[in-house]
């Protein structure tokens, strides 16, 4: 299955198996699909490992397999020194590396003699292993892997065991990433430790300028827009400004529809400096067409999958004044020998001649699709979408 196309195609298949397996849980014995569940698992694995995956289609369905397993484990109820060598086994002693399994998910299968047998397995095994390996050398260390699995574990162990601190210490380890925070925080609302979730979520937002603290910045205020609603206009109005852009903007707008004027000129000054995102606001916020399509005169608009998807929506209220853009986006496409380009121009010159119908920029249109098909004339792919198109 080194082939794209024939990876694809089985793991379709898988997700199929995946849906019967599902099925079968509910309606048929579950010890049975248990059983052919855990079997799915090793195949898919094994599988994975020798297929070109670049799609997920397989690794998607192996995360179904692993996440329907626990599931099944505590209906079934097996033997918790089976599940536990199980678990061990899969984390441990396997040749996929690609996916982790919660001991959360398995503590009501296991009960609190098989956690207390699995803690004692991970202490075992992390003796074997020597000293821990500083924070910076984990990944080049001989035994990388097997550390990030007792690591995992004891991250989600202390979420078991409700514990504050050791979800503090397990999770921020040393501190020193932004998604370290943000990860303290999920696993503290996983116990209900809301205020000081919402702390950590804001400590990861302000951490520094980088693209964690601002994802971070929308948990932060996921979790505020739940808990603490009449603090989350505040937040909005600090990450618009720390980030401006059309989404920080957009979510300003979205949450701010009593106080909007307060805040709407220093959003459209701000932007300014971001023409691009000063039109993707003004245009799928504010859906104000006009305006956008002023800003994007007036700022000196040069992106052109943002033109592109203006003069779309533009083009209804005043179709020859489009022509314009649609020739320089053309222009601009023609500029580098591509098939996929030609026939994208091809779609465009059609438009433009359906917009001038009629009109006295009609000539126009013609006289600038002539001239490309002589400028370039050596293109005969070029020349072929041009006729497949139409045009003249």
């Amino acid at each position: 299955m080194h082939r794209w196309n024939v990876a694809n195609a089985h793991g379709a298949q898988m997700h199929e198996a995946v849906a019967i397996l599902r099925q079968a849980a509910k309606d048929g014995d579950p010890a049975d699909v248990f059983a052919v569940t855990q079997r799915a698992i090793a195949s898919a694995l094994k599988v994975i490992m020798r297929a070109d995956d670049s799609s997920g289609i397989i690794g998607d369905a192996c995360r179904d397999l692993l996440a329907l397993h626990p599931v099944l484990a505590v209906r079934v109820r097996p033997a918790a020194t089976k599940l536990v060598d199980w678990m061990m086994q899969f984390q441990f002693d396997n040749e996929c590396d690609f996916f982790t399994i919660d001991p959360v998910a398995y503590a009501p299968a296991l009960g609190s003699e098989g956690m207390a047998l699995y803690r004692v397995k991970l202490k075992e095994r992390e003796t074997t292993l020597g000293p821990r390996p500083p924070e910076d050398q984990r990944w080049s260390s001989p035994h990388s892997i097997e550390w990030f699995s007792l690591d995992w574990n004891a991250r989600r162990l202390a979420v078991l065991d409700r514990d504050v601190d050791a979800i503090i210490r397990t999770h921020a380890r040393d501190r020193r990433v932004a998604a370290w925070f943000q990860e303290t925080a999920v696993a503290l609302m996983e116990i209900g430790e809301v205020d000081t979730a919402i702390g950590w979520a804001q400590q990861a937002t302000e951490f520094d300028d980088g693209h964690q603290s601002r994802w971070a910045a929308d948990y932060w205020c996921e979790l505020l827009a739940e808990h603490r609603p009449a603090e989350l206009l505040d937040a909005r109005v600090r990450i618009f400004r720390r980030w401006p852009s059309s989404t920080t903007a957009g979510a300003l707008y979205r949450d701010a529809p009593d106080v909007w004027p307060d805040h709407q000129n220093e959003v459209m000054e701000l932007l300014t400096a971001h023409p691009r995102d000063a039109v993707l606001f003004a245009q799928n916020s504010l859906k104000d067409v006009e305006l956008a399509w002023n800003l994007a005169h007036s700022l000196g608009l040069n992106d052109a999958r943002t033109w592109s998807d203006l003069v779309k929506v533009y083009e209804k209220r005043d179709p020859l004044a489009v022509l314009p853009v649609y020739t320089d986006l053309v222009e601009g496409e023609l500029g580098a020998a591509d098939a996929k380009n030609y026939r994208s121009a091809a779609r465009r010159l059609k438009k433009m001649r359906t917009l001038a119908a009629g009109s006295s920029e009609s000539p126009a249109v013609d006289e600038f699709i002539a001239d490309l098909r002589d400028r370039y004339r050596r293109r005969p792919r070029l020349q072929q979408e041009f006729d497949r198109a139409g045009l003249p």
